[in-house]
């Protein structure tokens, strides 16, 4: 099988391919993302099951890209899609940021992914599992999953135009308190945004500012 060209810097580091020429400011395209924070027989915190779905836009290049590949089937080709995403975001820690009670926690490696076709969208899943599982007792979990050049923009699925927060997902004990918290950046970062270029990059860290944070309040 021919290796795909795909990779993080086609997939989310946001390849010349999500772009139309007229576009100007940043984000160039954005991911429909939704989380289940799965825990443990204990009630621990062990993993972050994520959801991303890609714009239709960048979706229908990826699908021509593989449909295109000589010798593959479009499942095939997906697989090796979605390794490539899995391996490229590794070295960007999944663009993910998870803290308890403030404090960051290491993450582990992601083992169980996979990528499809649903409805048109390009889809890749995969399970963020934490270094070491953490109770929740007592404790605030938040999370943030962005690109730090803000070249795509990652956002919570929504209904009526509103975060849905049964897209937030808690399994277990104890009782907790679930809200996606919007992004809230300051008008000048703003103005920096939409000042980018298509051919440039945001400085590293950008897109914290435009992050929504997922929170489990089980204090």
């Amino acid at each position: 099988m021919r290796e795909t060209s795909i990779s993080v810097a086609f997939v989310l580091a946001m390849s010349s391919f999500l772009i139309s020429p007229n576009t100007h400011a940043h984000p160039h395209g954005w991911i429909d993302l939704s989380v289940r924070v799965i825990t443990d027989d204990q009630g621990l915190v062990s993993s972050l099951h994520q959801t991303w779905r890609m714009d239709p836009f960048y979706s229908l290049v990826v699908f021509e890209e593989l449909q295109q590949a000589e010798g593959a089937s479009l499942e095939e080709g997906l697989d090796q899609l979605g390794k490539e995403i899995r391996d490229n975001l590794a070295t960007q820690h999944y663009l993910t940021e998870v803290r308890i009670n403030n404090a960051p926690q290491a993450l582990g490696e992601v083992i169980e992914y996979t990528a499809m076709e649903r409805d048109g969208r390009l889809i890749f899943m995969f399970i963020l599992p934490l270094e070491t599982p953490q109770p929740l007792t007592d404790s605030l979990l938040s999370y943030q999953v962005f690109d730090p050049t803000y070249y795509i923009e990652v956002v919570h699925e929504e209904e009526d135009g509103q975060p849905r927060d049964d897209a937030l997902i808690y399994n277990g004990e104890p009782a907790c308190e679930l809200a996606i918290l919007p992004a809230d950046p300051d008008p000048e970062v703003v103005m920096q945004a939409a000042l980018l270029d298509k051919d440039e990059s945001g400085e590293p860290g950008l897109g914290r500012y435009f992050a929504e944070t997922g929170q489990i309040d089980c204090r």
